[in-house]
């Protein structure tokens, strides 16, 4: 077997075990257990990415969080998606805020979670949320949305909300 596949093979041992005890912790404190993933993932986020170049730019700091999965042999592959009916990849809201898109088909938490039997949209995507938002906290400097449009067997579709700095009011 290849080194990358032993790896994976541990990774995803490693990634049913995790589901194992994510469903024990939502079982046992319920709602609360999205809250600490969430934190937690956020504190990963922004530990991985602590050195990361800064940017403006969603499309760069897309880039560079995807760089700090990779070099941190995280299997969370994504990529932007803009549907036929949307006129740009990255969109402006009402509030000012950018909403862009993402395709996530090769997800380790995703994959742990079919294999253990337990069901989507729980504690451990809220810890992927975290980190997404940890991450890009460190690149862009503002707070982020990601939320799950579609989940699927074979991949999902995820909002990301980029929250733009508001002018304070004295």
């Amino acid at each position: 077997m290849s080194d990358l596949m032993t790896t994976r093979a541990a990774l995803q041992e490693t990634m049913t075990f995790l589901g194992a005890i994510a469903s024990g912790m939502e079982e046992a404190i319920g709602e609360s257990a999205n809250s600490i993933t969430y934190l937690a993932g956020k504190r990963l986020g922004m530990q991985f990415s602590a050195d990361i170049r800064k940017t403006d730019d969603v499309e760069e700091a897309l880039a560079a969080v995807r760089t700090v999965l990779q070099d941190n042999n995280c299997l969370w592959h994504f990529e932007t998606f803009q549907a036929h009916d949307r006129p740009a990849l990255i969109q402006a809201t009402d509030n000012g805020d950018e909403d862009i898109h993402l395709v996530f088909r090769d997800c380790m938490i995703r994959q742990s979670l079919f294999r253990f039997g337990h069901h989507q949209k729980g504690s451990l995507c809220t810890m992927m949320f975290g980190f997404f938002s940890g991450a890009l906290l460190n690149v862009m400097g503002v707070d982020s949305t990601l939320e799950i449009m579609h989940a699927g067997e074979n991949a999902c579709l995820k909002r990301l909300v980029i929250h733009k700095k508001r002018e304070e009011k004295p």
